[in-house]
């Protein structure tokens, strides 16, 4: 496909634990295109994590490859945002957002205004000085979610940034994300174990088996943008979609729970 960034192909990861066999994702294949917003939903331990670990080269897979499209040569493959410890805890918030930009050598003018741009954009300006000691939760992941849109990479990888937030804070983060998601077209793919959080935010969702993780259904989010959770709640069709997922998710938890 010509708009392809992330192919996916028979990718396999298995792991050894002592004599153990486990094998956490078997024969992934897929295609993201290039701007596309897609959420994985799966039961706990089916892989979803792995999946993004190696697409982040933090994790090699044991069989099958992957592959991201790149449009520049200047721009970093990729950055990940983790559910929590994503901040550098002797960095003021300034220097967080800007860690990446001063790894690459981005040249201190461009930093500081591409800084100073996401900072405004999560609504962190005034706080610019402070330490992640003297944040909430919620702002410590707009202060992750301005570093991985400030680097500037090809692809973004969501690991549940929002799980640990009560429902106002995840609300007003989602609807952030959402907004510089909608300026910057990021071909983004984020995992969630919320059914609301991946109709909300995606273009396609992602389904997968208990362990050995595999995908095995996906549903286009067809509500126009921009939307919010009281149009995911209050749409009909979604609602059939949501009792969908949710038994698909019963059905595979029920069914690692038997093995």
């Amino acid at each position: 496909m010509p708009n392809t960034k992330i192919e996916i192909t028979d990718l396999t990861k298995v792991f050894f634990k002592r004599s153990e066999r486990v094998e956490a994702l078997k024969d992934i294949s897929l295609e993201i295109e290039d701007g596309e917003f897609v959420c994985i939903l799966g039961p706990s331990g089916c892989g979803k994590t792995t999946l993004l670990r190696i697409l982040a080269d933090l994790e090699t897979p044991s069989t099958g490859s992957f592959q991201i499209h790149p449009s520049s040569p200047d721009r970093p493959l990729q950055s990940m945002v983790f559910q929590e410890r994503g901040v550098i805890p002797w960095m003021t918030v300034e220097e967080n957002v800007a860690f990446g930009l001063k790894m690459r050598n981005v040249p201190r003018k461009i930093s500081k205004e591409r800084t100073q741009y996401y900072l405004e954009k999560v609504g962190l300006e005034k706080f610019a000085k402070l330490y992640p000691k003297e944040l909430s939760g919620g702002m410590k992941q707009r202060v992750s979610i301005a570093r991985a849109f400030a680097n500037d990479p090809e692809i973004l990888l969501m690991d549940e940034p929002f799980a640990a937030l009560d429902e106002q804070n995840k609300f007003i983060l989602q609807e952030e994300l959402l907004n510089i998601w909608q300026e910057t077209k990021k071909t983004v793919l984020f995992i969630t174990h919320s059914i609301d959080e991946a109709m909300l935010l995606s273009d396609r969702i992602l389904l997968m088996s208990a362990q050995p993780g595999q995908i095995v259904k996906e549903k286009n989010i067809k509500l126009p943008r921009p939307r919010t959770m009281e149009d995911v709640r209050s749409n009909e069709e979604l609602a059939h979609e949501f009792v969908d997922i949710w038994q698909h998710l019963q059905t595979e938890v029920q069914g690692s729970r038997a093995k």
